[in-house]
């Protein structure tokens, strides 16, 4: 068991870019899409990762995974993220395997697709568990490990529909948006202790959020060009190194950011006028 190196103030950390190398960081959603691309983009950058993931074949691929020779292993260990007990047994993996943890990357997540009148509320508690409850409860759960790290972050892995909702997405906009929420709370709450908070608003990524929604399928309006989950994790890791309060990859999802802010009503005239040429 290693024992980190002192870390700096939380002052003299202002202004200063944070450097990976050496970091140890827990990786949720590892098997695919951005989690997977995160895992390997930080190992890249010499950070020791635990990435999760529901699917044990999956995650056993990204072990295996071919990296640069400076890039750091990386560890697994299957499990489901909204489990108390997966969550408990990932922090006595890091605790056992580095000797602590510097980083927590929410990165997990999926979605629902359907009109809110008609959907399960079991659909919308299973959203919730998985894009809102297993993160926070992560966050409280690392805060211990987080405390005695190095240069300690936090990553939470959101969507630009928690800043602006899209019919359809009730639920998975409603956890988003709750998401955004903790995130802001959290880096107020934290920032004395010198932990970073960054909130990532994805916009369309390549994954295989479609392939595995909890209900309904893919509204033939929503079609766009999906960024390369490689290139959104160059971003978030970037974000991360420059301590960067939030990350909005793509500019996609940057343009719909600004017009959420500005304009919102433009999102739902455009939304309403492609439905209304798809219907």
């Amino acid at each position: 068991m290693t024992t980190p190196p002192p870390r700096p103030s939380p002052r003299a950390d202002r202004g200063r870019r944070r450097r990976l190398a050496g970091l140890r960081a827990l990786v949720t959603g590892g098997s695919s899409g951005v989690g997977r691309a995160l895992a390997v983009e930080l190992a890249r950058r010499g950070v020791r990762v635990l990435a999760t993931a529901r699917r044990a074949d999956r995650l056993a691929e990204l072990g295996r995974a071919p990296l640069p020779a400076a890039a750091a292993p990386i560890e697994t260990l299957a499990g489901d993220v909204t489990d108390a007990a997966v969550r408990s047994r990932l922090l006595d993996r890091a605790r056992a395997a580095f000797g602590g943890l510097d980083l927590v990357v929410a990165a997990a997540g999926g979605g629902a697709i359907g009109g809110f009148r008609d959907a399960s509320p079991a659909t919308l508690r299973a959203i919730m568990e998985l894009d809102f409850f297993a993160p926070a409860e992560l966050v409280r759960a690392s805060l211990p490990l987080l405390d005695e790290g190095r240069d300690p972050g936090i990553v939470l892995v959101g969507s630009i529909l928690g800043r602006h909702p899209l019919p359809l997405h009730a639920d998975y906009c409603a956890a988003k948006a709750a998401l955004a929420s903790l995130a802001g709370t959290l880096r107020a709450e934290l920032a004395p202790a010198g932990i970073d908070v960054l909130l990532v608003s994805l916009g369309p990524t390549r994954s295989e959020f479609w392939d595995h929604l909890l209900a309904g399928a893919r509204p033939a309006w929503s079609a766009g060009r999906p960024l390369p989950a490689e290139t959104a994790a160059t971003a978030i890791v970037d974000a991360l190194e420059r301590r960067s309060p939030e990350a909005t990859p793509g500019w996609a999802a940057r343009g719909f950011a600004l017009a959420a802010r500005a304009c919102p009503w433009l999102i739902d005239a455009v939304v309403a006028r492609r439905r209304r040429l798809t219907a």
